[in-house]
């Protein structure tokens, strides 16, 4: 009976430092979590909050801390957003480090970095604050004090804590934004992860040497206050209407600070649930003419302009003549479709371009010249005969010049500068002319008709053209029945009615990605349901006939080799233009290579050397020459044993017999493209070489070939850094951090001299795929690679 009442006494008496900690419930040393385990995860007492994996994609998990009771599990708190775990990884409380996150080896990707032997427990609390505690209640760690892009009721910032912006809307690495409460007591908002310039920051408090701390209350209000607790600064000043809403205060990734209520029951008749729902105004309230830096993108990217949405939330969008370098974040600016004026003297090209207005729209901080005195027209003049004006801007009698990339665009009835943009005239003319032509042809037929109509024969006429036109639909439908037939007997693949593979992917329901030529999908075939498919469906291609799309699917369905993804079968049905292939379970090279942990150095030789042997039997061994023309770790899939196969034909070109040169528009990605590709040449398949020689150097240094974040601005291009290392005799600094590959330095100084070969600028010196292939393999020995142009001035 005395055990009984102590232990009633023991669970009235206050607990010390925080009353928020509950013991029952609590988590001991040792608890674990797996990545492999479907919605595992550690609740709060009130199961309003939950700590565990949320996937991220295929084969790719992040440790997070979300809103459970709701129907889209927001996020609130992560720990790996920059390095993903793969499938299997755990995390574990443990005496030496407190939470501890390792993948299947055992290798650590995150840690809470608890150094306090004393630690005892861990919880989830109501709150939303994930704590690691000692024996007599004591905080050790909270997740409270490593806020990530989100802050919540109850949560205090003190001096030097920072808050980031995750990358884009489902990316949580971290992004460009965020803001911090400075030691000197100033809360600020930068534009730049490492601020290096005054103009980066675009919202202050203007609390130097009084700010202490940023309080989010329970009463739904952010404010902040000085030491002795006076308010020194409303961030948001409305409280919250009753207790019956979720809260939060978001960093959004496009820079704005937002606070969001939710309802934590249905509330309305119909039981419906509403959503998370804006309770404050953004902070800043015009993001676009908040941030004008000086060195940087602006609000948005390079080449790309800033609007206020209706929200009050930014919107990035690309100048006439550009697209989205990025279509999965439009903050990453945009890339000329178009080639660029040459400044070749005896061929200014000055009758090939036209410059288009643009009202209410500047790009300020990038010009290189101005002049007074001018008038529109001669400000398009001047920007036209100069082969370095990418735009001009102008208002009264001023005519600013800018270069490319153009930054800190913005538009918005704020803004009283036009700009004009320089685009290539022939796309513009192209287009006039197609519809000239249908004009004429329309007016045409309209003559003839009216003299038909007007003749006694019209009718005998009329009764002929039908039965012309019946006949010649029936034959139609047989030549392709036909031609189908022909294509399946060749290649052995099957063709498949839009039905069919709109019932195989559920309606199309579970994207696995999407590029400029199509969208890709999981489906399953049959009632096996573990025979998964992908199944791409093509974008509308104007000018494509049935016939051309049939000989493209003839053609590569004949190919077979390993290191191809293969093509099952297809549907070509009125509009519908859907392929299947196989399903890759382990995703895409990308999201192997750059999210989740680093694979290891073996795993990444065969993988280059499987995508060499795919490209050389693409090259010279397949019946019908194949150019992919888009090589690139996105278009690299891995099988469920992690083998490489290149997928996405899409592009491909196919090469006549003997044919070994083609001419095409450019096709592929920017960052992998040969230069030829920019230069009306005609392209040969030196152009996958070069493709794979950029792939080669991110195998290598397992990262981005072009990393604008990179600490050291001679890293940020890849290949850049690559030559210099070369050049200079310090290979080793290219895998300083990756113990397998510098104990394996005499292979990686020959995949760099390979990957040097395939880069070189003029696609007669690229080897061959073959050769490459035997290179990486060391079947032959690797030549001193010659100096390439594009490496010159880096030396």
């Amino acid at each position: 009976m005395a055990s009984v009442i102590l232990g009633i006494l023991l669970v009235l008496i206050p607990l010390p430092l925080f009353a928020e900690a509950q013991t029952h419930g609590n988590l001991t040393l040792g608890s674990s979590l797996s990545a492999n385990d479907q919605n595992s995860s550690w609740l709060s007492p009130s199961g309003e909050f939950a700590f565990g994996f949320r996937r991220m994609g295929t084969g790719a998990h992040l440790l997070a801390i979300w809103f459970e009771k709701i129907e889209d599990k927001t996020i609130v708190w992560s720990a790996n957003g920059d390095n993903l775990a793969p499938e299997g990884s755990k995390v574990r409380l443990t005496a030496n480090g407190g939470l501890v996150l390792t993948d299947p080896r055992e290798r650590e990707l995150w840690s809470s970095g608890l150094s306090d032997t004393s630690l005892a427990y861990a919880a989830m609390l109501d709150t939303g604050n994930f704590i690691l505690a000692s024996a007599s209640h004591v905080k050790l760690w909270d997740s409270f004090s490593q806020p990530t892009d989100t802050i919540l009721p109850t949560q205090r910032l003190d001096l030097g804590t920072k808050v980031n912006a995750r990358y884009s809307k489902m990316n949580y690495s971290a992004g460009r934004f965020h803001f911090m409460l400075g030691d000197d007591g100033n809360l600020a908002f930068y534009a730049n992860p490492d601020p290096y310039d005054a103009s980066d920051t675009y919202w202050g408090s203007n609390t130097v040497g009084s700010g202490f701390q940023l309080i989010f209350n329970q009463s739904g209000q952010v404010y902040l206050t000085a030491r002795n607790g006076t308010v020194l600064n409303n961030i948001t000043t409305k409280p919250v209407p009753s207790s019956e809403y979720y809260q939060r205060a978001i960093l959004e990734y496009d820079g704005v600070f937002i606070q969001y209520i939710h309802p934590k029951t249905a509330n309305s008749s119909s039981g419906r649930l509403i959503g998370w729902s804006r309770f404050s105004t953004p902070v800043p309230d015009n993001l676009c003419e908040s941030i004008t830096q000086e060195k940087g993108s602006g609000a948005c990217g390079f080449n790309s302009y800033c609007t206020l949405g209706d929200d009050l939330r930014p919107r990035c969008q690309c100048p006439p003549g550009y697209t989205p370098l990025d279509s999965t974040n439009e903050m990453n600016g945009c890339i000329q479709d178009f080639i660029p004026q040459s400044c070749n003297g005896s061929r200014p090209e000055t009758d090939q371009f036209v410059l288009r207005e643009m009202l209410k729209t500047d790009w300020p901080k990038s010009d290189y010249e101005h002049r007074r005195g001018q008038t529109e027209d001669s400000c398009k003049e001047a920007c036209l005969a100069d082969c370095f004006c990418a735009a001009a801007i102008f208002i009264d009698d001023i005519c600013w010049k800018k270069k490319g990339p153009l930054s800190n665009g913005r538009m918005g009835p704020w803004v009283i500068q036009k700009a004009l943009i320089k685009v290539r005239i022939h796309d513009m003319t192209s287009t006039c002319t197609k519809n000239d032509q249908k004009k004429n042809k329309n007016t045409t037929l309209m003559i003839v008709g009216s003299v038909l109509l007007s003749s006694s024969v019209f009718v005998n006429l009329l009764l002929l053209l039908i039965t012309y036109l019946m006949y010649r639909s029936f034959r139609s439908r047989d030549s392709k029945l036909s031609r189908l037939v022909q294509i399946n007997q060749v290649t052995g693949m099957r063709t498949f009615t839009y039905q069919e593979l709109h019932k195989a992917t559920y309606g199309f329901k579970e994207e696995l990605g999407r590029g400029s030529f199509g969208t890709v999908y999981k489906g399953v075939l049959g009632s096996e349901e573990t025979n998964f498919v992908a199944v791409k469906v093509l974008a509308t291609r104007t000018g494509e006939s049935e016939k051309e799309f049939e000989r493209e699917v003839s053609a590569i369905g004949q190919t077979n080799h390993k290191n191809l993804v293969e093509l099952l079968g297809f549907c070509n049905e009125g509009q519908h233009r859907l392929l299947v292939y196989e399903f890759m379970s382990n995703g895409t090279l990308a999201d192997f290579l750059f999210c989740a942990s680093r694979p290891s150095w073996y795993r990444r030789i065969e993988i280059v050397c499987d995508v060499a042997r795919g490209l050389s039997y693409l090259h010279e061994d397949c019946t019908r020459h194949i150019i992919h023309c888009d090589i690139k770790p996105q278009n690299i899939l891995l099988d469920g044993s992690l083998i490489a196969k290149i997928s996405d034909l899409g592009l491909a070109k196919l090469l006549k017999a003997n044919q070994t040169r083609t001419t095409t528009g450019v096709r592929g990605t920017r960052g992998y493209l040969a230069p030829e590709w920019f230069r009306n040449m005609p392209i040969s398949s030196k152009v996958d070489v070069y493709s794979f020689g950029i792939l080669l150097v991110e195998l290598i240094c397992c990262r981005k070939n072009y990393e604008p974040k990179a600490e050291i601005e001679a890293q940020i291009v890849m290949a850049d850094w690559l030559y210099n290392c070369y050049h200079d005799g310090s290979v080793l600094q290219l895998v300083e951090s990756d113990e397998e590959a510098s104990s394996d330095i005499k292979r990686v100084k020959r995949f760099v001299m390979t990957a040097l070969w395939c880069i070189q600028e003029d696609p007669a010196l690229r080897p061959t795929m073959k050769k490459i292939t035997q290179m990486l393999e060391g079947a032959i020995e690797v030549p001193v690679p010659p100096v390439s142009s594009s490496f010159i001035s880096s030396i």
